[in-house]
């Protein structure tokens, strides 16, 4: 079962787990298991139209899904997905 990993400061919405697995054969299946088992973090990740917000960059192995195949980027069960949080500032 993919492995998916949270940023610090989104622990909170996930019982202060880091990383936990869940099943999903696409990044799109994974994320919307996720949003069903903590469904307080449904806002957090998508815009109100249903779409994920831009400041969150997701990642397979290292790679980001805009390099793969977007959301429909197929996973195995030994993958990490990562959600990482954009920070900007100056």
């Amino acid at each position: 079962m993919p492995v998916v990993r949270f940023p610090a400061l989104m622990k909170f919405y996930v019982d202060n787990q880091s990383e936990f697995p869940v099943t999903g054969d696409t990044v799109a299946e994974l994320i919307d298991n996720v949003v069903a088992r903590y469904p307080t973090l449904k806002p957090h990740l998508f815009e109100p139209g249903g779409k994920l917000r831009r400041h969150f960059n997701i990642f397979v192995n290292g790679e980001h899904i805009r390099e793969l195949n977007g959301l429909d980027t197929p996973l195995k069960d030994e993958d990490k997905v990562i959600l990482m949080v954009s920070a900007a500032g100056g």
